[in-house]
């Protein structure tokens, strides 16, 4: 009798498993939006960079949340904001940082005071409340002041840690909130209430809405319209001094922002308030020469891999990148290496993460698998570090005068890229006019070469991973999707 209990436990917990591996994903995920040709004109790069003077000092030169907020500022009617991260949360860290998360705050409740009447809606992660455990102070103050914070469900997404999600579907999730009372300490943030068990469980699934997007009706040289701003870099307080990169994208992109934000807002059951009528009559989209594409989860994989199979001898490929894990992407770097592909990866160490030393996986053991498999096409090089991490997540592509970038939230990992975690990048082609490219191509060869004296990047060598057991590791987590990355 205690066998067939047994087994039929087990059998449970299996089935639970795989549904949750392999359940069908909430209708409208993964976009590939139509290919949009937009002005020069409406397209702007923008970039966060840390770097060491010829003094040993650190500086953080930073463009994106000034245009973020300045885009705020000059909304008339609609602010929508999706964000992973947003909070203070600082760690361990004890070097300078910026208060992100008051400064938007303060600007959005400053903003609904000054236009009651306009729709602003927050949509965010539910790591800012230890997943549940507590509400955050500053959503509080955003909600008294009649903003809209949407925590996203992410119950109906595909489980990214099967093994524990099933245990957690199966027995943990149906404990009640307080039934034990809040007795864990909040491991994110110990300045922070205590939380209760079932949050604090809940934080092993892994998985996440992990996007960074905001749309105004903010539009450059007219008097109505959209902009939309799709960058790597959160509101938050620990990550302020990180290294990221943002597209501004004023025509026509809309559209597919708002499509995506709709789709979250339905499945987390959150009312999304849509820009009014008489607005949306007034847009006129212009169009040029310069082609941007919406990509969210899944797509942006399938993007990647069919850009870099495009390139071939001659060709370039730079990457500036946080995580790097993906076995499908690593295996097509190898073979556009194979091609003759010229290959540039700048990749954080994986060392720093608020105030505390990480262990240099994924990225220290994918380089040495593509430093040892290279036909001399490939060079690798680290952000040098101090405290902050190499956040950014950009590829560019260079193919005969035909250039592209993609950027936006994803790591080029498993979780990132297999429809599991929420993301949106945009894909920009064109010629060798376009100047949001160009203003990429210069981020990624000022940080390659350390121009004007200022230290971004050091040697392959300074932190070359050759550890088996480590390598071993990073296999491991990738496919269970046992890790953090």
């Amino acid at each position: 009798m205690i066998r067939k209990i047994i087994f039929g436990v087990v059998a449970l917990v299996a089935i639970v498993g795989l549904y949750g591996a392999y359940k069908p994903l909430p209708n409208g995920l993964t976009l590939e939006s139509q290919s949009y040709t937009v002005p020069n004109s409406s397209i702007d790069f923008f970039s966060d960079r840390t770097y060491i003077d010829k003094g040993g000092v650190r500086h953080s030169d930073q463009q994106i949340f000034d245009e973020a907020f300045r885009m705020i500022k000059n909304a008339e009617t609609y602010i929508l904001l999706d964000m992973f991260f947003f909070s203070d949360f600082l760690g361990t860290a004890t070097t300078s940082h910026r208060q992100l998360s008051k400064e938007l705050t303060d600007l959005l409740i400053e903003k609904k005071t000054q236009k009651p009447d306009i729709v602003i809606q927050v949509i965010t992660d539910p790591i800012n409340s230890m997943y549940g455990g507590y509400t955050p102070d500053h959503f509080k103050d955003l909600e008294r002041a009649g903003i809209s914070v949407i925590t996203t469900n992410l119950i109906p997404l595909r489980d990214s840690n099967p093994v524990f999600s099933a245990l957690w579907r199966t027995f943990f999730r149906w404990l009640p909130d307080q039934g034990l009372g809040d007795i864990v300490p909040n491991a994110l943030d110990a300045r922070k209430p205590n939380i209760n068990i079932v949050s604090y469980l809940n934080s092993f699934n892994f998985k996440a809405n992990h996007r960074k997007v905001l749309m105004t009706d903010d539009a450059r040289e007219r008097t109505s319209g959209f902009s939309v701003l799709i960058t790597s870099a959160n509101p938050h307080d620990g990550s302020s001094a990180h290294s990221n990169t943002a597209i501004r994208v004023d025509d026509n992109l809309w559209q597919d922002v708002l499509r995506s934000e709709r789709v979250v807002a339905r499945f987390s059951d959150a009312n999304f308030i849509e820009p009014s009528k008489h607005i949306l009559d007034t847009i006129n989209d212009r169009n040029g020469d310069v082609r941007v594409q919406l990509l969210t989860e899944r797509a942006i994989e399938k993007k990647i891999l069919e850009l870099l199979a495009e390139l071939g001898s001659n060709d370039e490929f730079d990457m500036a990148m946080f995580y790097l894990s993906d076995r499908d992407i690593v295996r097509a770097l190898k073979q556009a290496d194979e091609r003759g592909v010229k290959i540039r990866l700048l990749l954080d160490p994986n060392k720093d993460a608020f105030g505390r030393e990480k262990n240099g996986i994924p990225n220290r053991q994918v380089a040495h698998e593509l430093a040892e498999y290279t036909n001399g096409n490939t060079t690798i090089r680290w952000c040098d570090t101090h405290g902050e991490q190499c956040h950014s997540k950009l590829l560019i592509f260079k193919k005969n005068g035909a250039n592209s970038i993609i950027q936006g939230s994803a790591n080029l990992t498993r979780r990132n890229l297999d429809n599991l975690n929420l993301e949106t990048n945009v894909l920009v082609s064109g010629d060798a006019g376009v100047r949001a490219i160009n203003d990429a191509m210069a981020f990624f060869n000022a940080s390659w070469n350390n121009t004007e004296g200022k230290t971004y990047s050091t040697d392959y060598e300074t932190y070359a991973g050759t550890s088996i057991g480590k390598t071993l590791w990073y296999r491991f987590g990738e496919f269970t999707g046992m890790s953090r990355y």
